[in-house]
């Protein structure tokens, strides 16, 4: 293998957080701002891009630049073991949801997901970017033209709000879901997007224009609760004007705590 090999537990059931141990001399990658606790003798260490190994100050450069193109910071954080025995590490998800450990190794060793869905992975795991190849699904995505890749044979998590379900499609078979609820899939998927057919549907459907089609063979994991959706409730509930002082601080509160201001 070219990653690092690391075993993990996730402990929680709507908050979660995943503890990961490595053995000595093994590293763990992970976003900047996940990093929750730590045992001795671990070594934490901020890099340019994703850690995977790329040539040089250029490759380096070359692999920061990707991550801004997703909206991701410059930076990644890397986790290293330097002690005799075995160590641990944890990492917690950004809002309510579940945390899914992918071994890119049993899928082709790739897979692509939301811009904003990586969490952690196994060093050697490269982070970069998938461009749409139709223009309909770069523009009416809903998500945003780019999504993430994650390349390699070793472990990845991935946070993905609510409940989540994984679909193993059969060639030709085609689901379509709601653009935002879209978390990851392997790469034999196709994926476009679809305008909703009639005009009432699309006025007062509630659900916006377009939806996502997948077509398999391949997988696909779906979550029930997209953070954009989430976040557009509570901002929507919070009144604008009126209501009790207590009522209105509360509801500033709430929605604070979710837009991490």
């Amino acid at each position: 293998m070219n990653n690092h090999e690391i075993d993990y537990k996730i402990y929680g059931d709507d908050m979660q957080f995943v503890e990961i141990e490595l053995d000595p001399h093994e590293t763990v990658v992970a976003e900047a701002g996940s990093f929750m606790m730590m045992e001795d003798d671990i070594h934490m260490e901020t890099i340019f891009g994703d850690g995977s190994g790329g040539g040089g100050l250029m490759g380096k450069l070359f692999s920061a630049g990707k991550r801004v193109l997703t909206g991701e910071s410059l930076f990644m954080t890397t986790f290293t073991n330097n002690g005799a025995g075995k160590k641990r590490v944890s990492f917690a998800s950004p809002y309510p949801g579940k945390i899914i450990p992918m071994d890119l190794s049993q899928h082709g060793g790739k897979i692509i997901c939301q811009k904003d869905a990586f969490l952690a992975a196994a060093k050697g795991v490269q982070v970069g970017i998938e461009f749409q190849r139709k223009i309909g699904a770069g523009f009416f995505g809903g998500e945003g033209f780019i999504m993430q890749k994650l390349e390699g044979d070793g472990l990845a998590f991935v946070h993905a709000g609510g409940t989540i379900i994984k679909k193993d499609l059969l060639p030709g078979q085609t689901l379509r879901v709601d653009t935002g609820c879209l978390v990851a899939m392997t790469s034999s998927v196709g994926y476009d997007i679809e305008f909703v057919k009639g005009v009432k549907t699309a006025l007062f459907g509630g659900e916006g224009l377009f939806f996502a089609t997948l077509r398999g063979p391949g997988s696909v994991w779906i979550q029930s609760l997209p953070f954009s959706r989430l976040a557009s409730r509570v901002f929507a509930a919070a009144p604008s004007r009126g209501g009790g002082k207590d009522e209105g601080s509360i509801a500033k509160g709430i929605f604070d705590m979710f837009s991490g201001d």
